[in-house]
């Protein structure tokens, strides 16, 4: 069964939209507003049966999104890019860009080639092949 959606909850929804746009690739659907109870939320397709959908409602609240704890729950997710070169590319082009990388590509001990860095709210996303 494949993984159709994965839901984000987020502050600035335009602009968490144009970084997922701009770096990823993802084609945006239409936005989708609920003014009862003012909800907000785009869903960005990744090429494939996968998608991100973005939220926003004012009701909702911060959590503590330090990288550095460990807790349990969803902590990232990977989106592959294709080659050992496109992972190191779109790390650098983050970095270069302004956005936190947690840790640098390279091989890990399961056998993975990998970056990781923090979307604009703090939110981790692996680069992989």
């Amino acid at each position: 069964m494949p993984i159709i959606h994965i839901a984000i909850w987020t502050k600035d929804l335009e602009k968490m939209k144009d970084f997922y746009i701009k770096y990823f690739n993802c084609k945006p659907s239409k936005k989708y507003t609920n003014k009862k109870n003012s909800f907000e939320s785009y869903f960005l397709d990744f090429n494939g049966e996968t998608k991100i959908e973005l939220m926003k409602k004012p009701t909702i609240v911060e959590r503590d999104n330090d990288y550095t704890k460990q807790f349990i729950g969803i902590i990232h997710f990977a989106v592959s890019v294709g080659s050992h070169k496109s992972v190191c590319e779109l790390t650098d082009k983050l970095k270069t860009d302004g956005y936190k990388v947690i840790s640098e590509p390279r091989k890990t001990g399961d056998g993975y080639f990998e970056s990781c860095i923090l979307d604009p709210e703090g939110n981790i996303i692996e680069i992989t092949i």
